[in-house]
């Protein structure tokens, strides 16, 4: 079967890497480093500074592989490194701003985004969203975290992170909006 030949390979990669063995090193690198500039870039605008703190997560990734204890998904394992390393560097860059919670929340809200809106317009849009909206949008939306989850890592109440999602979706579907009503009516 490929998909254990793969695993058994990878396993033998960190192995190695453990035993800091360069090319091994550079091996799990090539493998996941497309991946993890992704979940860098959620968090981090500007490709630049995405790429600095995926270099500085690789770089944790190497000095604590021995930490790693071959459960679960490695890439996983690196993917919450990356995540941190970006809220890391978002809260020395600019100290994470709430807004206030919100005393009656509303659990949830059917906040469907346009599906014909292109993945890059998307991006743009969770791009421009306030620093806190996009982190705990992305921690819960595409990461999967649960508001407790989210709470603990950003210091934070839960009502504060249902709060920062709620408004993350709305001025998210309120952006998507404006701009298929301008593209129709440019059209």
């Amino acid at each position: 079967m490929k998909v254990i030949r793969l695993h058994q390979q990878e396993t033998q990669l960190i192995k190695r890497a453990r035993q800091n063995d360069r090319k091994a090193q550079q091996m799990l690198y090539a493998q996941h480093s497309p991946k993890m500039l992704s979940v860098c870039r959620y968090y981090i605008a500007n490709i630049h500074d995405a790429e600095e703190v995926m270099l500085s997560g690789f770089y944790k990734v190497f000095t604590q592989l021995k930490t790693y204890k071959n459960e679960g998904s490695f890439e996983g394992w690196i993917r919450r490194i990356m995540i941190r390393e970006s809220i890391s560097f978002l809260r020395k860059k600019n100290p994470l701003v709430t807004v206030d919670e919100i005393e009656n929340y509303i659990e949830t809200i059917d906040c469907e985004m346009d599906i014909h809106a292109g993945v890059e317009q998307i991006q743009k849009a969770i791009d421009a969203l306030p620093q806190g909206y996009r982190i705990v949008f992305n921690l819960y939306e595409i990461e999967g975290y649960k508001h407790q989850e989210i709470a603990e890592m950003l210091s934070i109440s839960i009502n504060t992170s249902k709060s920062q999602l709620f408004k993350a979706k709305k001025q998210l579907q309120s952006q998507l909006r404006s701009k298929k009503n301008n593209a129709n009516e440019i059209a």
